[in-house]
């Protein structure tokens, strides 16, 4: 099976198909080596994540805090400061931001290999434009709204208007480009891309007007969520994205074989057995999915799905069997990193997180740009 030549149809010999990025036989070890060093870098991250910042947290009152919560022994007097700041506003910022960083690198590594583009993301089929739509929609109509319709209750429900709208908004825009980009039950991949392109400059005038048309502490709130931040991030929170976010992002992870064996075009897939409509619909469906939770939760945050999964091809090859987990791992790493750096670099004010991970993202793209032409 692995070369020489096989029986063609009428008893001729043929070649066997040249194996494609999925051959790899030394995968399990490789594997292993890509998800102990990343699983080492999110813990490292993670651990930073919780002791860092403009409240110091002690690395006994870290253990004091663990062990309180397991039941093994009782929290000491001395470390009750550092289990409120844990307890109520770090572990569920690191929590999230390590969630959101894997969904967000494992969509854009998928949307790569299902685009065979490596400049694709997952911001390119204007789900993230959508999604900012329906937020910014929610912000400047949503307390009139809310404060009509429910009266005394618009406050609780008002805490979910922006991440809901958001969601919808992410996937309404999917809904349209499933329309849009298929034809006779079958998803065209340039058709989907051009009508993503479309949609994107289409939320981002509509986003453009309703900042026009907003007052000034709606256009300031605008701004600051636009930019991304993770300040927000409760204990709620955390299972939401576990549900939307993560798991979209596990769900992610079959999907590496196949896009191994699109690499050699739609045809060449087809003919490995690949089942291309249902991976094309599950991929941009589970990308969606994820990415619009995203959104939700923190706003917008880029760089993450376009410069993780780079990163993790320069290090370990472009089979997916490996960029897919190794880009979850390191994604979820970067984020818990850049929103460290978010609160502590400019403490006691903080700074959005979106903007760090640009700050970080752009030169570094240019770096890969100048490389891919020689010039580096």
């Amino acid at each position: 099976m692995d070369g020489g030549v096989r029986p063609a149809a009428g008893g001729a010999a043929a070649p066997a198909p040249a194996p494609g990025p999925d051959r790899t036989a030394g995968a399990p070890p490789s594997a292993t080596r890509v998800l102990a060093l990343g699983g080492l870098l999110l813990a490292a991250a993670m651990l930073a994540g919780l002791l860092l910042g403009p409240a110091a947290v002690t690395a006994r009152g870290l253990l004091a805090t663990l062990l309180d919560a397991a039941g093994l022994a009782p929290l000491p007097a001395e470390h009750a400061r550092d289990a409120a700041v844990l307890g109520v506003i770090r572990a569920p910022r690191v929590l999230l931001a390590a969630m959101l960083g894997a969904g967000l690198a494992a969509a854009g590594t998928v949307m790569q290999g299902l685009f065979r583009n490596p400049l694709a993301d997952p911001a390119l089929l204007g789900i993230s434009a959508g999604a900012a739509l329906a937020a910014v929609a929610a912000i400047v109509f949503g307390h009139g709204l809310f404060g009509g319709l429910f009266g005394p209750q618009a406050g609780a429900l008002g805490l979910w208007l922006l991440p809901v709208a958001a969601f919808a908004g992410g996937l309404a825009i999917t809904f349209a480009l499933s329309r849009l980009g298929t034809r006779a039950g079958v998803t065209s991949v340039p058709l989907l891309l051009l009508s993503g392109v479309a949609l994107n400059a289409l939320c981002g005038a509509l986003t453009g007007l309703l900042i026009f048309m907003a007052d000034e502490r709606q256009a300031r709130d605008i701004t600051f969520w636009t930019l991304g931040s993770l300040a927000g991030a409760r204990w709620p929170q955390v299972p939401v994205a576990l549900a939307l976010v993560l798991l979209p992002a596990l769900l992610l992870l079959p999907l590496a074989r196949p896009l191994n064996a699109l690499v050699l075009g739609e045809s060449g897939a087809f003919h490995l057995g690949v089942d291309v409509e249902r991976l094309k619909r599950v991929a941009v469906v589970l990308s969606a999915v994820t990415v619009a939770a995203g959104v939700a939760a923190a706003g917008l945050v880029g760089f993450v799905g376009l410069v993780v999964p780079h990163l993790v091809r320069l290090a370990f090859g472009a089979d997916n069997r490996l960029v897919l987990p190794g880009s979850m791992l390191l994604g979820a790493s970067l984020l818990v990193l850049a929103d460290l750096a978010a609160r502590w670099l400019a403490a006691p004010a903080e700074l959005p997180v979106g903007v760090v991970t640009a700050l970080l993202g752009a030169p570094f793209f240019l770096w890969l740009l100048r490389r891919r032409a020689g010039l580096a």
